[in-house]
């Protein structure tokens, strides 16, 4: 019996076999749970339903995270099927390709900020906040990904830094909010991974070799590995954590630099 037998949880963010979203339901179905996936928009759901059926997906439902009107019609879609909801993952980022360049005093803009805060962050509060009348009490668990740009400076990260940053003090929050209730939200932040995503990263490949340089694993972290992190947090293994920012980067955001491996002592 797997750690997530029998969980309902739905997956956000799901586009392909690269994604972190893809790796998390990897993990969380080998595990045991049951899953439901949402797409975006029609131009997606082909891909997205053709990715969930891997996962024997019970459910692929449609939801723009910019529209309240979507978010509370997936919950009402979503509750003629399922009752309850053990779980929800939130990997959900966005912010214009032309703000994830250069220096951020000049790529930052009024509407490159709201995107990019409105899509990456309060997206999470809002699916929470619509979703709770199926939170299992007392077992649901909260996970949404984050990345070391949220806590330090990032070349080209810019404004999605700020978004990150937002969205780990939601996590918070809402820990905060809705451990009363039971309902424990954590937050995973990855190590770089070469995702659909990052490819609108400028220079994204220079920061992956210098991550994999300067790790103390020495190596690149993989989506099955960060999925297998999600199940834990999505499980009842990980009962007493709550508003918690698990670093899933082979230890790389507490490193302070690192000497060659012949450098003498």
């Amino acid at each position: 019996m797997g750690i997530n037998e029998n969980s309902k949880i739905l997956i956000t963010g799901l586009l392909s076999e690269r994604s972190i979203a893809y790796g998390i339901a990897k993990a969380l179905r080998r595990q045991g749970a049951r899953l439901a996936f949402t797409y975006q928009n029609e131009a997606i759901k082909t891909r997205v339903e053709k990715l969930a059926h891997e996962f024997d997906a019970e459910l692929i439902l449609p939801c723009d995270v910019s529209s309240d009107e979507q978010i509370q019609a997936l919950f009402d879609s979503l509750s003629l099927h399922w009752p309850k909801l053990d779980g929800i993952v939130h990997a959900i980022a966005f912010a214009p390709r032309d703000a994830l360049s250069g220096s951020f005093h000049e790529s930052v803009t009024r509407e490159n900020f709201r995107i990019a805060h409105d899509i990456s962050a309060y997206s999470l509060a809002a699916l929470v906040k619509a979703g709770l009348p199926l939170l299992n009490r007392g077992t649901a668990s909260v996970v949404a990904l984050s990345y070391l740009g949220a806590v330090r400076a990032v070349p080209n990260y810019n404004v999605m830094g700020l978004a990150k940053a937002s969205l780990e003090s939601c996590i918070r929050y809402l820990a905060f909010s809705l451990g009363p209730l039971g309902i424990r939200v954590n937050g995973i932040s990855a190590g770089p991974v070469k995702t659909l995503a990052s490819s609108g990263i400028a220079n994204f490949n220079q920061l992956s070799d210098f991550f994999e340089k300067n790790t103390p694993l020495g190596r690149m972290v993989n989506i099955e590995e960060i999925g297998d992190v999600a199940s834990f947090l999505c499980s009842g293994m990980s009962s007493s954590l709550n508003g918690e920012i698990v670093y899933a980067d082979g230890g790389f955001h507490m490193s302070g630099f690192r000497l060659s491996a012949n450098a003498s002592t």
